[in-house]
């Protein structure tokens, strides 16, 4: 295994992206793009209730704005979601609905809209093969959609358990495993184990109560609310975020699920403490394993698996750190599925920056 933490890496601001004229909430990356000599693409949702849709120029390499989704949404717009294939992206209102945009040669048209949440819906996934999409709310319910012919959407399942508003859904990298973290401080995992069946349950929940006995009491889960996931590349590891300052690891033996052997459960592998000293809002885990942070005191982290320690399990070490990355809390940090180590952040100054994260040796 390589460790990253062998490097030296300086984080270079490639450009400053202008154009909301409110917070901006929410990034994705256009999965189809930026690889094989197709442009990268990005969406960014934001506050002033739009949607901007962002294309890095072949030529001059700087990035422009293409499109920009409106007077669909009447409220801020809190994520966006692109389907596996690139062809179609979700949008996230706390006007209570999702809606569907596909890309017609570049144009963008909504063609759908999903209603049912009783108030603002937070957040918005697709599964990995593109069949199930996955909203969750400040009602506390998390919704699973089956993706129809014809653009055409149906609920197969309203999930109440959350006690309070939900702040994400994650759809597992490979299987159809749903993942939700909320204000109530708990992450829940939702399965349905005949994947023909529409019957799907919480099979865990990690929360502060799930404690082991040390020398000292250890608390597993997060003590306040918990605003982001995101997994590794090979799926087998699920990294959080919260407002208690902390970002933890968990790991589960995803193979067992993967040979059809039952539910495995996700366990507690590392805590990583004592470096944002304000709500952490976005965590995101790159493919070659390093996990960026973005918070609200105003700075982006970067930390990988370090090499020492191994013997208690992972420990994970800070990489980079990036001060005042922006002049207001940072609301999204998301890594570009292209070759290079591109990094894109969102804050409520208004403004997306685009980074390198570049080794210096």
């Amino acid at each position: 295994m390589e460790f990253l933490d062998d490097g030296n890496y300086e984080l270079r601001e490639i450009q400053t992206l202008e154009g909301h004229t409110d917070r901006v909430w929410s990034l994705a990356w256009k999965p189809t793009a930026g690889v094989d000599g197709v442009a990268p693409v990005f969406a960014s949702c934001s506050g002033d209730k739009t949607v901007r849709i962002w294309e890095q120029s072949a030529s001059s390499r700087s990035w422009n704005c293409k499109a920009v989704l409106e007077e669909m949404h009447t409220r801020t717009v809190r994520s966006c979601a692109w389907s596996p294939s690139g062809k179609l992206l979700a949008t996230a209102s706390f006007d209570a609905t999702t809606c569907i945009w596909e890309d017609v040669g570049g144009d963008y048209e909504c063609v759908a809209t999903l209603e049912g949440h009783e108030n603002e819906v937070k957040s918005v996934s697709w599964n990995a093969s593109g069949t199930l999409l996955a909203t969750c709310g400040r009602d506390k319910s998390v919704w699973i959609w089956e993706v129809m012919p014809g653009n055409e959407f149906e609920c197969v399942s309203v999930l109440q358990g959350h006690a309070q508003d939900v702040k994400m859904v994650q759809w597992h990298p490979t299987m159809d495993v749903l993942f939700s973290c909320s204000y109530d401080n708990t992450i829940k995992v939702w399965w349905a184990e005949d994947t023909d069946s529409d019957n799907w349950h919480c099979v865990q929940t990690i929360s502060e109560s799930n404690k082991y006995y040390t020398p000292t009491f250890l608390s597993i889960g997060h003590s306040s609310t918990i605003w982001a996931l995101s997994f590794n590349a090979k799926g087998d590891k699920l990294v959080s975020c919260s407002d208690d300052l902390t970002i933890k690891i968990w790991g589960a033996d995803i193979t067992r699920m993967q040979s059809g052997d039952g539910y495995a459960s996700w366990r507690h592998l590392c805590t990583i403490s004592g470096y944002h000293d304000r709500t952490i809002f976005s965590v995101h885990w790159s493919r070659e394993g390093i996990i960026a942070s973005g918070a609200a005191d105003d700075s982006v982290q970067f930390f990988v698996e370090s090499k020492d320690d191994l013997i208690d399990g992972p420990s994970y070490k800070m990489l980079l750190k990036k001060e005042k990355a922006h002049d207001m809390d940072v609301n999204s940090v998301q890594w570009s599925p292209g070759e290079r180590r591109l990094l894109a952040s969102a804050s409520d100054d208004g403004m997306i920056k685009i980074w390198e994260l570049a080794n210096t040796l």
